[in-house]
């Protein structure tokens, strides 16, 4: 398949080569009391002092996170709504009704995603594409979790006050969104130069206390495939950064990749592994949707912008599980999108 500059899309196996410039103009992060206690707390652009946001529910409180951000985002690219041709967003609840109960009053043209924690690296993915195509010069993008909303969703009602084991993670409260631009601008945060969608992969595990294990597969897998279809190497990234393995889910990355001869224990950074500090007892780590999109907003970028990382490979991951599937005894799959990203800065 080819663009209008008769440049090459598609790129190995599964890999898509972005052949002309697509910028992330700007983003924002809005997060909760417990992130903002964290290592990158005075990163983010908004820390709620009320994990309610002001909100009779946990859900509402979401979908708040999710219209802050946005309307944040499209603000610092010096843009109006108007201007986004289409949003693509996502989030863990039921029928993602986070998403389109926070952003109906936007008038926004949306793709529903659901990749579960990986829909930042979805959703930025269909946005680039779109651009690069030629069929918008701005899009966004947006998702979210809320650790309330989703114990709620998969796993025990917060009164329960049921005991955690020390391989499951935090599901992180906050929404991070961005804006994705085929022109150049003075203040973009990043290009965006390549993508690959992962598959599923499914080990078999059932333990969704130890998502960051279900996971792992998955971005073993699509590291390699994109590292193969672009024909790079660990060392050619000054990061490789995953959404949510957490501590376990790390090391279990690392024993996978290292079968397959290949060391990335050097330049791997978790934002599930970022967002929390040990003392703040998140056990494994975090995760959820809005994990990896904050730190990707908060601290990716902005390493990116300044010029201190020159290429990382971005790669966000989610368990394809429900209330549902886990109730009927199903594994837990998982899946992984990459997103190469690289500075501005000369």
């Amino acid at each position: 398949m080819e663009g209008s500059s008769g440049a090459i899309f598609a790129q190995g196996k599964q890999s898509i080569k972005i052949p002309v410039p697509v910028y992330i103009r700007a983003s924002a992060s809005v997060v909760g009391t417990k992130e903002g206690e964290g290592p990158l707390g005075d990163l983010f652009d908004v820390v709620g002092v009320d994990d309610k946001f002001g909100c009779d529910t946990w859900e509402e409180a979401e979908s708040t996170l999710q219209k802050e951000a946005l309307q944040m985002a499209i603000g610092k690219a010096g843009l109006s709504r108007e201007d986004i041709r289409f949003l693509f967003a996502g989030d863990l609840l039921g029928q993602c009704i986070a998403s389109s109960f926070g952003l109906g009053g936007f008038g926004i043209p949306l793709v529903g995603m659901y990749g579960a924690c990986s829909t930042c690296g979805l959703s930025l993915s269909m946005a680039t594409i779109m651009i690069a195509g030629g069929m918008a010069q701005y899009t966004a993008c947006v998702t979210s979790s809320h650790f309330a909303s989703a114990e709620k969703e998969f796993r025990f009602p917060l009164a329960y006050g049921n005991q955690r084991p020390l391989s499951a993670s935090w599901t992180v409260t906050g929404s991070g969104a961005f804006v994705v631009s085929s022109s150049k601008s003075d203040s973009d945060r990043a290009l965006i130069t390549g993508i690959t969608i992962g598959k599923i992969m499914d080990f078999g595990l059932k333990d969704s206390m130890n998502m960051g294990a279900c996971m792992a597969p998955a971005a073993a897998d699509t590291i390699l495939t994109h590292l193969r279809d672009f024909r790079t190497k660990p060392e050619d990234y000054d990061k490789i950064i995953t959404g949510d393995l957490g501590y376990v889910g790390q090391k279990a990355l690392w024993d996978m990749l290292r079968d397959q001869n290949m060391d990335i224990s050097h330049v791997h950074m978790d934002c599930g592994i970022e967002i929390y500090d040990r003392s703040q007892d998140a056990h494994a780590g975090g995760s959820g949707c809005g994990c990896s999109a904050v730190t990707l907003s908060a601290y990716i970028l902005k390493q990116l912008e300044e010029g201190v990382w020159k290429r990382v490979l971005f790669v966000p991951t989610g368990a394809l599980l429900s209330k549902t599937s886990y109730n009927e005894g199903q594994s837990v799959p998982g899946i992984a999108h990459a997103v190469e990203l690289v500075s501005c800065v000369a």
